[in-house]
């Protein structure tokens, strides 16, 4: 079983920047791909970031590629999400998630309880 808890979140103006941390007990994140996610109001989960497993390969959305950075601490069992740039249209609860290097929420097997990010315009 493996628990994770994000944090990190908060309000922030357009162009600023804010750094996630999504700590895992349970299990060592070094054998698990880890991935961040997002949910806005009213509409379903979307894919932000993936870091995968061995190599620490990463890859992202298109909407955040440039922006944001996806890193891990495997010795803290820590992955982090830095958004740099962030836009209003960034405003969303933030999701932690491990067990795949995917972008579907369907081959994660744990999630986090999330962190809520606002960017004000």
């Amino acid at each position: 079983q493996v628990q994770l808890v994000e944090s990190g979140g908060g309000l922030v103006q357009a162009g600023g920047s804010l750094r996630l941390s999504c700590a895992a007990s349970g299990r060592t994140l070094s054998r698990s791909g880890m991935g961040w996610f997002r949910q806005a109001p009213g509409k379903e989960r979307e894919f932000v970031a993936a870091i995968s497993r061995r190599t620490g390969s990463t890859y992202y959305a298109d909407s955040v590629k440039g922006r944001f950075t996806i890193s891990r601490d495997n010795a803290k069992n820590t992955v982090y999400l830095q958004m740099n740039s962030l836009k209003p249209e960034d405003t969303a609860v933030y999701y932690c998630a491990a067990g795949s290097y995917s972008g579907s929420v369907a081959n994660y097997d744990y999630w986090g309880q999330g962190t809520q990010v606002t960017v004000s315009s």
